[in-house]
Order: structure tokens, then sequence, then C-alpha cells
């Protein structure tokens, strides 16, 4: 039974991800979906998600994001959820649900994120740059103790916002 749902889900969803797949960023969004990418490759080579990782289903928690950056929280999500969707044989992306707490199977993980100022706006002679940390937490749901941890840290152009 569940062979039959899959081979008659699978061209559906083909369909459906050619259809949603991510479009090309425009200056103004270019600076957060960088920041997405590197954040992308960094959560599907981690040592606990297996390769390719398409079994693999990741629940988005609603990132955390520094009002002093003058970005929103949907706004960083929607960056991370595009550019995770863009990776080649990479997991199942969905945004993480207070009811998905209980229960969950081994192929289940939570991404958290959390972006931070990290430091006073630097000042060019053409554009501001906002330095920034964003941290990524990777926990196997149904358990408090996390698989994975890392930050990365670098300046958004503060016009391409």
């Amino acid at each position: 039974m569940r062979r039959l749902l899959i081979r008659w889900l699978a061209p559906l969803l083909l369909l459906a991800g050619c259809a949603g797949a991510p479009e090309q960023p425009t200056s103004v969004r270019q600076a957060l979906f960088g920041l997405s990418e590197r954040a992308a490759e960094r959560v599907t080579a981690t040592p606990p998600l297996p390769h390719p990782a398409v079994d693999e289903v990741l629940l988005l928690a609603m990132p955390q994001v520094d009002a002093r950056l003058g970005l929103t929280d949907g706004r960083l999500l929607e960056s991370l959820t595009r550019a995770l969707l863009a990776v080649d044989d990479g997991p199942q992306v969905l945004e993480w649900r207070a009811a998905m707490a209980a229960g969950g199977h081994d192929n289940q993980w939570r991404l958290e994120s959390r972006l931070a100022a990290d430091g006073p706006r630097l000042t060019l002679s053409d554009r501001e740059l906002l330095p920034y940390r964003l941290s990524l937490t990777l926990r196997h749901l149904g358990r408090d103790e996390p698989a994975w941890r890392t930050e990365i840290s670098g300046a958004l152009d503060a016009t391409a916002l």
C-alpha cells in the first residue's frame, strides 16, 4: 500500500517541486538569500543527516531575528525555506508547528535559527553593512539535546535588504 501511494504521489510532488522551484532572488533579496544558501549548505552537510537526505524531513521553527537588523522573522523563514528546497538531493522542508512536537519519526529534524546583530552598523562611502551572527541548531524531533550546532558570521548590505 505504501509503495503504491509513493508511486502515485512521486510524479505529483515532482511536478509541484518544479512549479514551486525557488526563483532567482532580485537584488533586494540577494544578501539575505546568499546568507540562507550558506546556511542550507551547512545544514545539509551536517553529520547527523544522512547523504543524500531525500528521506529526511526538516521542520523549520520560526527564526528569531534581532530587530536591529531590520528584517522580519517571516522573511528569514521564507529565505531559509527557499534555499533548503533548492539543495539537490536535499531533505523535505516544512514549517514547524507546536502540534508536531509530540511523537515524531527517526527521519524528522527540527531546525532552529537565530539571527543576531553582531556589532554596530559599518558605514562605508557607498553603503552600510550590518554585521550578523546566524546560529543554527538541529534537533532530532522528540529530543531536547541538540544533535548539531553551528554559527555563521558576516555582514549584510543594508541597501540590499
